[in-house]
């Protein structure tokens, strides 16, 4: 008869016993990398949302979910991970904005005009269709663009990313990029 006792979580591997697979497996996100991303975070999140104001919103409630407990991350990835948090969070506040009950606006509730775009109006102008064509697209044509049109990811990073194969990601920017000129054409005809 054996008088050893069962393992236990908090012994080390090298007491001759491995360590549970839950412990110490991956590395943990460091609030530096998620500095290093947030322009980027917040270009998909305009993507995303179609406005600027909504992506702020979205970007901070990210950084707030992320922030509020340790994360591990699998693998090296860290923007990956961002990104597919970021579209996690944009999902849920979708659906939680879907069961409130909507309020209309007025024109007097609709500010005018930007005041950091009085230097060049027309790309703001230009930024603004395009962003707003691009929120209009199906959800896999827009996360494809989203993340190589305007994060500059590879295809390869973009397929990690959004968890796709590369030849998806190709197709789906094709199509994506059709319907955006398609809506910018029609724009600039009227």
């Amino acid at each position: 008869m054996s008088t050893e006792s069962p393992p236990t979580a908090w012994q080390s591997p090298s007491e001759g016993r491995q360590a549970p697979r839950w412990h110490g497996a991956g590395r943990t996100l460091q609030p530096d990398a998620l500095v290093q991303h947030l322009d980027r975070l917040y270009r998909a999140a305009w993507a995303l949302c179609g406005s600027r104001e909504d992506a702020e919103d979205l970007v901070q409630e990210t950084c707030a979910r992320l922030l509020q407990k340790p994360r591990r991350l699998r693998s090296d990835d860290e923007f990956g991970y961002l990104l597919r948090t970021l579209r996690n969070t944009y999902f849920s506040l979708c659906r939680s904005a879907s069961r409130r009950p909507r309020v209309t606006t007025t024109l007097e509730d609709i500010d005018a005009a930007d005041p950091a775009t009085h230097t060049r109006p027309e790309h703001a102008l230009a930024a603004q269709e395009v962003y707003a064509a691009i929120a209009e697209l199906p959800e896999p044509l827009r996360l494809a663009v989203v993340a190589v049109d305007v994060l500059g990811l590879s295809y390869r990073d973009a397929g990690r990313s959004l968890r796709a194969r590369e030849a998806t990601i190709t197709t789906r920017l094709y199509r994506g990029r059709q319907r955006v000129a398609r809506v910018l054409d029609a724009q600039s005809a009227a």
